[in-house]
This record gives structure tokens, sequence and C-alpha cells, in this order.
């Protein structure tokens, strides 16, 4: 059984800078604009960190590279995978994200198939549901997983009309 297949709709940067990778992919890689959303907090109400409530903030900017979404996460508070990574490896490429329809039932194919669920959340009353599952057996850090309600397709069709 797949996890998800597809499509991929995102790749992220973790970064210490996000002024500074706005600048990279913009003038270097054609993102042409950004919508930054400072201080996202991931509470322990809806956030679990290896299956524990956990309590994160992130500032989080959004572009497009065509219809691909360019995500930036800077890490600001609390314990997070992005925060993991960022202290391990330093700035970088971070994850893909997989659209899928169910994140129970994709997380527990992920389980199923030994890729364990190290990060879930939701936001916006459940409009966004997300697991961080490992992907360093297939060469990536992490992927991430998520089902996108209209609400915020809506927000993000706007970020990438401009």
């Amino acid at each position: 059984m797949s996890i998800a297949s597809g499509p991929i709709t995102q790749i992220c940067w973790v970064t210490d800078d996000i002024d500074a990778t706005e600048r990279l992919l913009g003038e270097q890689f054609g993102v042409p604009s950004w919508m930054r959303i400072p201080d996202v907090r991931f509470g322990p109400d809806t956030t679990t960190l290896r299956g524990q409530p956990v309590d994160c903030t992130l500032h989080v900017s959004l572009g497009y590279a065509g219809d691909l979404q360019v995500e930036l996460i800077q890490p600001v508070g609390g314990p997070s995978i992005h925060q993991e990574y960022l202290d391990a490896h330093g700035a970088g490429l971070h994850h893909v994200c997989f659209a899928v329809d169910d994140v129970d039932t994709a997380c527990a194919a992920a389980e199923a198939a030994g890729t364990p669920v190290l990060m879930r959340g939701s936001m916006m009353d459940g409009e966004i549901e997300f697991a961080y599952v490992d992907g360093s057996a297939g060469g990536a850090p992490y992927i991430e997983l998520a089902r996108i309600g209209p609400q915020m397709q809506a927000f993000y069709d706007a970020v990438r009309n401009g």
C-alpha cells in the first residue's frame, strides 16, 4: 500500500535567516514574491513531536516557482523537527510535501511500512492537517503529508496569483 501517491505540492527550506533565504531563492531562482507569516504558533493541544504534545513557534514564508509552493521556515521557539534539523545540519532543504486526502490513513500506512511519523499537527480548526515522516531511507530528511482544506487552498491560490 502506498503512503501517498502525489502530487508533490511543496518543497521547504529550514533557515536561521529567512530574509537571506527569500533573497537567494527570489533573486537567483525566480521565486517572484513572498508572503511572510511571522510567529506561527503550533500549540500542544494540536501538535505532537514523537507522540508528545509540543509548543513551537515558526516564521513561515510562502512563494511559488511556477505551480510548486516554496516554503521557508525559521524556527523561533520551542522544540520541532525544524529546529532539530537546523541544529544538526544547518540551513537547507528540509522536506517535500505530498497532498493526501486523509492524514490518519497516510500515517497508518507510513507506520505499517516502517516509516516513523515524527511530528503531527493541525491548525485553523483542522483546515490544515499535517504529519512529517522520516524520509531518510529515501534520501530526503523528511516528507510531509498534508490535507489542505478549501479555505487554506484559497489562501494559497491568492499567494500564487500575487
